[in-house]
């Protein structure tokens, strides 16, 4: 198996630490909003990977971090928490807030038949952690100390950048106008934050009532579960030249050591060709995409037309095509349900030797894809070929072991417009025919006229 390493811009061959068990850090979501769609390509990267890792015999140990306090409304020291900022503007409690919007995301990677990762740790739950990972860095002298924050020195570390090749003796204080008069180097961060009295989100510490700082939930709950060095770290691009750039270096404070052995990044969803923004009205959640008639695994599929490491453009015409693949994909698979001729070992072993070789190419979905279709496309209509593709499903998360039993669920009275519709079809009815449709897409149902008749999609 292959994969990209940011950490040394290069395809490497993977060696996990232990040869059974993968361990991984993946970022996880700040809970102050419901995720759009280009937030969720990152865990539907990050479920790639765990279901590649698992197709090629690994066990895992993965850890994802529900960041519930901390996170700045800029990624670096400046702005005010965005738990308390989407507080103060819905007027609740900010952990009512990060609850409700917690159960939101884990209900649509659910509905993204998103893997779950075996530890999902919330950052609120962990702070005596982060008290005393930052203890140890401060021991280790790696800290200083202004009025309200203890900023991570990082003029201390033998490299500062080392994932996007920034150096420390480029960003002096001064360099910037934009810049705390408090930090000695512009480039170092709060570690430990001291909560204003009207902060609700603030704990005893030995500092005093304080928050911990965004970037040391990750390396504390990172070190606590999968200890100093793991073998794999994901997130969004974003991430590189600060969230994850802090990480390395509060991980050499605390063990003089990079905390991952692989670093993982996936590239930016765009929209029609441009940045999602509220401005634009375009960032559109799951719920956007149901109203218009697509189901969540239609994003999933349309994902799959692009590598990770690439930026994805959505369009609606795009969804469309996703929507039309994935029907042809149920639709061939339940061809070869049906289908009772024998397919040679050769072909079959041929197509799972590919397929394979695909995914292990650093998660090269659209050349698995291909495969895929070829196996759908096949003329002789075979179990055999079933079998084949609900091994593939291991990586492509499409549900398709569950595709035949819904297709069968259909209640007598929705099969009884059904023959109506088609009676009302060929009798030339045509008014009668778009009537019941229309009852069929009010019972949640989309409708397509195919030469076997009406055919139902819940």
């Amino acid at each position: 198996m292959n994969i990209y390493n940011t950490l040394t811009r290069k395809i490497e061959e993977f060696k996990p630490n232990d040869k059974t068990e993968v361990r991984i850090y993946s970022c996880g979501p700040t809970v102050y909003n419901y995720a759009h769609i280009g937030n969720l390509r990152a865990y539907l990267f990050m479920d790639t990977l765990r279901r590649t890792l698992k197709y090629n015999g690994y066990t895992l140990k993965h850890v994802m971090n529900i960041t519930d306090v901390g996170h700045l409304v800029s990624d670096a020291d400046d702005g005010e928490d965005k738990m308390m900022k989407a507080a103060r503007i819905e007027k609740k409690d900010p952990f009512e807030i990060a609850e409700f919007y917690m159960k939101a995301f884990l209900l649509d990677i659910d509905k993204l038949n998103i893997d779950k990762p075996e530890i999902i740790a919330r950052a609120t739950e962990h702070i005596e952690v982060m008290e005393e990972y930052v203890k140890k860095i401060i021991e280790n002298g790696y800290t200083y100390e202004t009025e309200n924050t203890i900023y991570f020195d990082t003029s201390k570390l033998d490299q500062y950048g080392v994932l996007s090749n920034r150096k420390v003796e480029d960003q002096k204080a001064g360099a910037r106008v934009e810049f705390d008069s408090e930090k000695k180097n512009i480039s170092d961060f709060a570690v430990w934050i001291k909560a204003p009295e009207n902060h609700i989100m603030k704990w005893d510490t030995f500092w005093g009532k304080c928050y911990p700082g965004w970037h040391l939930e990750c390396s504390a709950m990172g070190y606590n579960y999968l200890g100093e060095q793991f073998d794999i770290h994901t997130g969004g691009i974003d991430h590189i030249p600060i969230h994850h750039e802090n990480e390395i270096a509060q991980s050499k404070g605390f063990c003089g050591k990079i905390p991952a052995n692989y670093w993982m990044h996936v590239d930016f969803l765009t929209i029609d060709g441009g940045k999602m923004s509220k401005s634009l009205n375009n960032l559109y959640t799951l719920q956007d995409l149901a109203e218009k008639g697509y189901e969540p695994l239609v994003y999933r599929m349309f994902n799959f037309t692009s590598n990770y490491r690439n930026k994805i453009n959505f369009t609606w015409e795009a969804m469309n095509s996703a929507k039309t693949a994935l029907g042809r994909l149920r639709e061939g698979y339940l061809k070869h349900t049906e289908g009772n001729e024998e397919i040679l070992q050769e072909t079959i072993k041929d197509f799972e030797a590919r397929f394979l070789n695909a995914v292990n190419d650093d998660l090269n979905m659209p050349v698995a894809m291909s495969i895929v279709w070829e196996v759908v496309k096949f003329p002789q209509k075979s179990k055999q070929l079933q079998k084949l593709l609900l091994k593939f499903d291991m990586v492509l998360g499409f549900n398709l072991a569950n595709y035949k039993e819904e297709k069968q669920e259909l209640p007598e009275e929705i099969l009884e417009l059904v023959k109506q519709r088609d009676d009302a079809r060929q009798n030339k009815n045509w008014a009668e025919s778009d009537r019941i449709r229309d009852l069929l897409i009010n019972q949640g149902y989309l409708v397509k006229d195919t030469k076997e008749g009406t055919v139902l999609e819940k």
